[in-house]
């Protein structure tokens, strides 16, 4: 890129019909200077991009929308709670173009969906999460009274010594695993040659298979299914056919078609025999012959 074209990338080229008492180039050039991200600063609204805070439901489509999808939403204030301002965010789904508005709450501290969405209800319980409850609001207020602290004083003394138990367990099983990190990396090590011999092992009988990918170990499962697997043989076909010639052939001994087949059956299998036989005495003449 060239001197000049990068000092108009950067928006630091001045034209030569700009003057110093013109003021600053968006001045000059009558924009703003958040460009098409200002295009609505007159009615106080600012385009800004705005991360999705929790899983909602989409209105339109009830599509799920995921936490942390971002969109190009307008921004605008629509009131006070004391001296903070609390913001209207209206940005429009992916999925169906469906109008959604989001307004924070300074009270609570959170985001408020006013239209256009549901928020996911996501529910679970504390012992499977492994976090610990955190008091309610009204709980929050009564802690302030000291004879309430009193009351349940002994109650939380309990909930401490269970906890530190738990907590002293845990702490001696963690000492005790990292305690040598010269062996855990040595068996980690040799854990993942193993490995690397394993898949080793398995692309060689691919490729020696003529096969594209690597087979998983063989597994009894697959022995007793492969034991269970008949193919039809070359030895069997024949067979068949041959039981369904008999079948289809006449019991009666007089019968012109099947009297007639017989006899080139024999014949067919007499000259076989001749040449059979023919074959070998030529092999003993020349001596090529080996028992």
């Amino acid at each position: 890129m060239s001197s000049l074209a990068a000092a108009r990338a950067d928006n630091f080229y001045y034209p030569p019909e700009w003057t110093p008492n013109q003021g600053s180039l968006n001045k000059f050039h009558c924009q703003h200077a958040l460009r098409e991200r200002a295009r609505k600063i007159d009615q106080g609204i600012l385009i800004i991009r705005f991360e999705m805070p929790f899983n909602v439901w989409c209105g339109g489509c009830n599509s799920m929308i995921a936490k942390g999808v971002r969109f190009n939403a307008e921004k605008k204030q629509v009131g006070n709670y004391y001296s903070t301002k609390i913001w209207n965010f209206t940005m429009k789904s992916a999925c169906c173009k469906h109008e959604i508005v989001i307004q924070t709450d300074p009270i609570n501290t959170e985001y408020v969906i006013i239209s256009g969405a549901q928020r996911k209800t996501e529910e679970f319980d504390i012992e499977d999460a492994e976090t610990f409850a955190l008091p309610a609001d009204e709980e929050r207020g009564k802690l302030a009274d000291p004879f309430y602290r009193l009351e349940h004083e002994g109650e939380d003394l309990w909930k401490k010594k269970e906890a530190e138990r738990v907590l002293v367990r845990l702490q001696q099983l963690s000492d005790a695993r990292h305690s040598d990190d010269y062996a855990l990396n040595k068996a980690l090590r040799a854990q993942l040659r193993n490995q690397k011999k394993r898949v080793a092992e398995e692309a060689a009988v691919a490729k020696k298979l003529g096969l594209g990918i690597r087979l998983l170990p063989a597994t009894e499962e697959d022995a007793a299914t492969a034991a269970r697997m008949k193919f039809s043989s070359k030895f069997e076909m024949n067979r068949k056919e041959k039981r369904a010639l008999i079948n289809s052939a006449s019991i009666f001994p007089g019968s012109s078609g099947s009297s007639m087949s017989a006899d080139k059956k024999c014949l067919e299998l007499g000259s076989k025999r001749r040449k059979i036989k023919a074959g070998r005495a030529s092999e003993l003449l020349t001596g090529g012959f080996r028992p």
